[in-house]
């Protein structure tokens, strides 16, 4: 049995590679992000027409402006917006009649389907809405997605593909206000981005993201529609893989829409946080371990606290990186700067999470617990 000095010995090299593999990991990260947000300027558009799809669930912060956003798109061909919910009481149910009395011109259809199907509310939501899609190309969108007047367009010119099956969308944070909404919209922008954007590059990823999912009614049609997903927690990552799995391809262009952060309370933060965690540690466990290079700081901090040489040198350089790495993507997708404080806030609490993420397979989401099962799938806890 090693000691208790060895055991100090080996955690200390650990953390001490890790941090500088960290470190390498946040500046290549940081150097890839400025090839990004490069959004292709239309200069025609398609008259193709298109149904967009909006899975509603309360009166969030804003809904009526994205949901207006919606009607005055730049798109040369008839738009049909249908927004779903699941309950008459619903308050999203009056935005959606405020933006239908301001846009009569516009096709905008309100479903209220009380049925409700499956483990996932909001793909039971989607499943409510597909009978009522009348055009053939498909676009779903969370609710909490913020979008410019060229969103269709841009979406439809990538499906002019006929190898590509579907399109998706990198999102970056945008806080709604207040302290644990501005942390979120930094574990967006300054780890969950990153990541996706050095898997794209070195093609170890294959994502699909709830941000924004474009494709062909006929593509749709042949992954059996919305009904397979009722089950799983990561819906739009199964969505991605039917599509490939029917031999097509999924497109990620070079340009992010703005996903809503809510987060009111540091409780909020951890179960929004956590709930992401362990749906991307189930559907990819071997990525999300690598996930560790995103916490050089912490890993230099175990390691100075276990004796590592050049303490300050170390803690600086890593936090530097992530320094570096916050402002790369900042300044390539133009978003609000946050102070460093604020960064290093993040980086430890989510350090906390990423650790007790191992540690269990329940989730909260909407108010109800769920258990995730390896394959991805959920079911809600018997005790609620």
């Amino acid at each position: 049995m090693p000691g208790l000095s060895e055991t100090v010995h080996v955690v200390r090299e650990i953390c001490i590679a890790g941090a500088i593999l960290g470190i390498v990991y946040n500046i290549l990260a940081a150097i890839l992000a400025t090839r990004f947000n490069r959004p292709s300027t239309l200069d025609r558009f398609s008259t193709r027409p298109v149904t967009i799809l909006k899975p509603l669930h309360g009166s969030e912060p804003g809904l009526f402006q994205r949901l207006a956003s919606l009607c005055k798109q730049r798109h040369g061909g008839k738009i049909q917006l249908i927004c779903g919910t699941q309950q008459c009481a619903d308050p999203a149910n009056q935005v959606v009649r405020l933006v239908q009395r301001l846009h009569p011109a516009m096709e905008i259809d309100l479903v209220v389907g009380d049925r409700l199907r499956g483990e996932n509310p909001k793909i039971a939501n989607l499943v409510n809405l597909e009978a009522k899609i009348r055009h053939e190309i498909v676009v779903l969108s969370d609710s909490d997605i913020v979008v410019d007047d060229q969103f269709v367009g841009r979406l439809v010119a990538e499906l002019d593909n006929s190898q590509i099956g579907a399109v998706t969308c990198l999102y970056q944070g945008v806080a709604s206000g207040g302290v644990w909404a501005k942390i979120s919209a930094l574990n967006i922008n300054a780890q969950f981005l990153p990541n996706v954007i050095i898997a794209l590059t070195f093609g170890a990823a294959k994502p699909c993201f709830g941000s924004a999912i474009a494709m062909r009614k006929d593509v749709l049609r042949r992954i059996g529609g919305f009904q397979p997903f009722l089950d799983e927690l990561a819906d739009d990552y199964a969505i991605g893989r039917a599509v490939r799995a029917i031999g097509l391809d999924v497109s990620v262009p070079p340009w992010a829409v703005g996903h809503v952060c809510f987060d009111r309370s540091f409780r909020s933060f951890w179960e929004h946080h956590m709930r992401s965690s362990r749906t991307i540690r189930s559907i990819d466990p071997v990525g999300y371990v690598g996930t560790i290079f995103m916490h050089p700081v912490m890993l230099a901090l175990i390691a100075v606290l276990t004796g590592a040489q050049h303490p300050i040198a170390l803690l600086s350089i890593a936090f530097a990186s992530r320094a570096v790495l916050n402002f790369s993507i900042e300044r390539t997708f133009n978003l609000r700067p946050h102070g460093l404080w604020l960064l290093a806030l993040h980086d430890t609490i989510s350090f906390a999470v990423f650790l007790c993420s191992f540690f269990g397979a329940e989730v909260e989401w909407r108010g109800q617990n769920y258990q995730i099962f390896r394959d991805g799938t959920i079911q809600k806890d018997s005790l609620d």
